[in-house]
């Protein structure tokens, strides 16, 4: 069992909890445990085999009991108390809590003031106009609700790409421990880095297929077999993802994992150049047509061969350079690549420094030393402490007299880490009406600010998008972050003119966030291909929470690749000492502005 299912279990406990009227701290333990453990770079279950003890290694919110329900989730694959709280309750009452904008508070208030436990008694109830009886359901409430099960129902389940290399590295490893196997990746939108996973495909070459195929349908996650060939197989894993292996001929090892990995917009225009070349490219190779003949009436191997062991030799048929999997949406990559002038694209080497991080100081779980440290042991030149202002109240947010004394805590971590600039800053809440949730005379203090949008999330579009417009004329702005506030499979998008916001974000030399927690990816790839267009700054930033959230780097890293971007469009590539440049130019401009209003 990997790390998110385990933090699955606990959420749902927690969620459960909420519904039930438990105390409010249980809850919190429960949602602090699984934050910990979907966190953790090393699963759980290594931990254990390698003899650790969990309530020894300090982690965040996993003391005695705790760690000893987390061990009888590996064990069991549940947790009594979770099976203990659904006897209380509706069977289906989870179902609720899948629908955007139904968190458990108002599940609770459903199902206690109408009996609501199911999607389809809600569905009813909607119909029969029972919910505007409720506080807090107003007709803009019960129309988004509609969207929500709406979209619930039509949307097919995708992984977030965190959970689906948390669910995949360890069956290649698995794969690969068993010998006999040449060449194996994993293909499809996994391999293209998509923020989200709908199943996997993996490819494989080896000898002898009929032991790597037992060996995949005996893997310990699965649950059930639906396919069973000689060099085909398919299961579907305990999380719900299915998992599809081809055991290819080596000869079309290339072609087949440039085919599975797509996308299908690129694939078509790949064999539409082939056929101005005279070719037939598939799965199956590459092949010359034969004279008198047309690409579609050719056999799965007819032709002379001239390539697909290799996937290069895809490209290098059709006159074209091999494109990066992150590009391969047919969004101009072709011609890039026939024109040898794809982008450099960013990667994780470059990142010299991270700035959205918080601290115990409000919401994180990890000190400002210990974050400190853990981006100093990642080669960092600089990072920036930027916890929550007060209006955030969720978070713990910060009054002007707790920055004062939370200063002092840098000072201190400055002091005890050399060799990286520790900078002070904050993550300033835009209030509904544009202003930001802090004095401008503290705001000019700072080394840096990034202002975002967390409360009112459902505003009209143009509200929202004048809302957020006000806050990047503000000259003490540094970072607008997570600009949709969306919530992967949770949350959509608010409503915003993006077009605008990138414009404004540029004429006041504002970058614009990219945020790489696993569950935001926020901007998504086609406003970075956008924004990259206007001329826009952009900042990859993890948000970390926790020291181990640092690592998101790399989902940030993947979205940005996707977004067509270079070294050059990241302000968290610069120097140290040209980062300090562009800040100190922001300072002089904020403090003359500010003097000029006055």
């Amino acid at each position: 069992m990997e790390n998110v299912e385990i933090a699955h279990v606990l959420s749902k406990c927690a969620d459960l909890l909420e519904i039930e009227g438990e105390d409010l701290f249980r809850v919190l333990a429960y949602r602090n445990a699984a934050r910990t453990i979907e966190s953790l770079s090393q699963p759980v279950a290594q931990l254990l085999a390698e003899g650790k003890d969990l309530k020894k290694l300090k982690l965040p919110g996993i003391g005695k009991s705790m760690a000893e329900h987390i061990e009888e989730i590996l064990k069991t694959g549940t947790l009594k108390a979770l099976m203990q709280i659904r006897k209380k309750l509706p069977a289906k009452l989870d179902e609720l809590l899948a629908i955007e904008g139904l968190g458990p508070k108002r599940t609770k208030q459903l199902y206690e003031k109408l009996g609501i436990g199911s999607i389809k008694q809600l569905e009813q109830a909607l119909e029969s106009g029972k919910l505007k009886s409720l506080r807090g359901f107003g007709q803009k409430s019960i129309d988004k609700m509609r969207r929500a099960i709406h979209n619930l129902v039509e949307r097919p389940q995708r992984f977030k790409l965190l959970d689906a290399d948390q669910l995949v590295r360890p069956l290649i490893e698995y794969l690969r421990k068993g010998g006999g196997i040449e060449q194996l990746e994993v293909a499809g939108s996994y391999r293209r880095r998509m923020e989200t996973v709908g199943d996997l495909d993996i490819l494989a070459t080896c000898e002898r297929p009929e032991p790597v195929m037992q060996r995949f349908q005996n893997y310990t996650e699965v649950q059930r077999a639906t396919a069973a060939g000689s060099t085909r197989g398919t299961v579907v894993l305990r999380s719900g993802i299915q998992v599809d292996l081809r055991i290819l001929p080596r000869r079309c090892y290339g072609s087949a994992l440039h085919y599975f990995t797509g996308s299908k917009a690129h694939n078509i225009a790949v064999r539409k150049l082939g056929v101005e070349h005279g070719l037939r490219i598939s799965e199956y190779g590459v092949f010359r047509v034969p004279r008198g003949k047309k690409a579609e009436e050719m056999g799965v191997e007819e032709g002379e061969r001239i390539g697909g062991a290799r996937e290069e030799d895809v490209f290098r048929a059709i006159s074209m350079d091999w494109v990066p999997p992150e590009l391969r949406e047919n969004r101009g990559e072709i011609q890039a690549a026939q024109k040898h002038k794809l982008p450099e694209l960013i990667g994780p080497a470059n990142i010299r420094g991270d700035l959205h991080l918080h601290s115990k100081w409000t919401d994180g779980k990890s000190t400002i030393l210990e974050m400190v440290r853990a981006c100093k042991e990642r080669g960092y030149q600089y990072c920036a402490i930027t916890d929550h202002s007060k209006a955030v109240r969720v978070a713990g947010g910060l009054t002007v007299e707790d920055f004062k004394n939370q200063r002092k805590e840098i000072e201190q971590a400055r002091a005890k880490v050399g060799g990286i600039t520790v900078l002070t800053g904050c993550e300033v809440d835009i209030l509904p009406d544009g202003s930001l949730d802090l004095p401008d005379d503290l705001l000019d203090e700072l080394d840096l600010v990034v202002a975002a949008v967390h409360s009112k999330l459902d505003m009209n579009h143009s509200d929202m998008t004048n809302r957020v417009l006000k806050a990047l004329a503000h000259p003490a702005l540094t970072i607008l972050a997570h600009p949709t506030g969306r919530l992967i499979n949770e949350r959509e998008p608010c409503a915003i003119d993006l077009e605008q916001v990138f414009r404004a974000a540029k004429e006041h030399d504002v970058a614009v966030e990219l945020n790489a927690q696993p569950d935001r990816l926020d901007l998504n790839d086609v406003h970075l291909l956008r924004a990259r267009e206007i001329g826009v700054k952009i900042a990859i930033n993890t948000d970390a929470h926790s020291s181990e959230q640092l690592r998101f780097m790399n989902y940030g890293i993947d979205q940005a690749r996707r977004g067509w971007l270079e070294k050059r469009h990241v302000i968290n590539t610069l120097s140290l000492g040209r980062l300090e440049i562009w800040l100190k130019q922001r300072q002089n401009r904020s403090g003359q502005l500010i003097a000029e209003s006055i």
